[in-house]
């Protein structure tokens, strides 16, 4: 049986603004107050991505006994997975400073070159979404990837000359949710590179049962497991629903997080027992009741839910598909048999779809 109270029917119209969505992996600004103090401070204190962590600590030692700076490395994978916190991780276990900034606010090469000219030796340099980087800055940045020095062209025509700007010595870290949007030269100037996974719901409890700690807010494991296996792979939106939960917890039971108390604060945000919300449940309810269960173009899907085809293709479906609640096909999306029991209906049935939460 679920651990979710029953709610009404829930319908498209119910799906709510996309960016108000509290399973959405994006960072929020609550995140970037409250999520800082939950970050890890050391390599020991980081839960799951093993590879990836034992792989940047042997090469993070291996520089530091060269006395050398770290290769420049990029990290890939969907949002909320933690790759800002490893960069901050790496420069820490370097005893170098990190200096953060993201591709968008680089929109011109003096952005870039400010940033540059005043690193330290040794120092890591974090750009976050750096596949969004413009393409004139993006070729400033491969002189100072590559041999550390910048390039400026001084006056024009036939007086024209190149002056090579010495910089120290630095590590780039570049973190990106689209690595294919990668160009070619850049993403082969880049000495280490990893993929960023989803979480397993184990890896997900021990985050949740750590930020409680930091919160200072009383834990059950099983409270813990039902917010992680509602947390959708992914510790951003674990640590979100824990501090909503912790609300609820405080207003209206002792203040302890049971599995009951985290079931129910769970469902007054509408988040079911899958970690789907309003949206992805309207997505599938619009699926099987307009379209039969498909196949649908996604066009057709936004039309009927009165949000971005490309929104929804982005933000909703991932998931979906990760859940094998949905399918693609060549003729478009078709939901799988687990949709219809997650939504209390037999497999091609058509009709009113059964909200989990009613």
């Amino acid at each position: 049986m679920s651990d979710t109270p029953r709610k009404r029917l829930l319908g498209p119209e119910d799906a709510g603004p996309l960016d108000e969505r509290i399973v959405s992996p994006e960072d929020t600004l609550e995140d970037e107050v409250y999520g800082a103090s939950l970050r890890p401070r050391t390599f020991d204190d980081y839960v799951g991505q093993e590879r990836v962590v034992e792989n940047l600590r042997i090469a993070i030692d291996a520089a530091t006994r060269r006395g050398e700076p770290l290769d420049h490395v990029l990290l890939y994978g969907p949002p909320g997975l933690g790759k800002t916190t490893l960069g901050a991780l790496i420069a820490r276990a370097l005893g170098a400073n990190f200096r953060p900034t993201s591709g968008p606010t680089l929109e011109k090469p003096k952005d870039l070159v400010g940033i540059l000219t005043t690193l330290e030796e040794g120092d890591v340099l974090f750009i976050d979404e750096i596949h969004r980087l413009g393409r004139v800055v993006e070729e400033f940045l491969y002189p100072a990837m590559e041999d550390f020095q910048i390039d400026f062209i001084v006056d024009r025509g036939a007086f024209a000359k190149t002056i090579k700007l010495p910089l120290k010595r630095f590590t780039l870290v570049g973190a990106t949710t689209r690595a294919g949007m990668l160009t070619a030269p850049l993403r082969e100037r880049f000495g280490i590179v990893h993929h960023m996974d989803y979480y397993a719901i184990h890896e997900l409890e021990r985050i949740v049962t750590r930020s409680a700690s930091v919160l200072e807010v009383p834990i059950e494991p099983e409270g813990a497991g039902t917010i992680a296996r509602r947390s959708r792979g992914t510790p951003r939106i674990a640590n979100r629903l824990l501090r909503r939960v912790r609300d609820y917890a405080q207003v209206r039971a002792s203040g302890r997080i049971t599995a009951q108390v985290a079931a129910d604060a769970l469902a007054r945000e509408g988040v079911d027992e899958l970690g789907l919300d309003r949206l992805d449940r309207a997505f599938l309810r619009t699926l099987i009741e307009q379209y039969g269960g498909g196949p649908a173009g996604i066009a057709a899907i936004a039309a009927s839910l009165t949000e971005d085809a490309e929104t929804l293709e982005d933000v909703v479906e991932p998931y979906l598909l990760k859940a094998g609640l949905v399918i693609r096909t060549a003729s478009g999306r078709k939901a799988t048999p687990d949709a219809y029991r997650h939504l209390g209906l037999e497999s091609g049935a058509r009709g009113p779809a059964q909200d989990p939460l009613f």
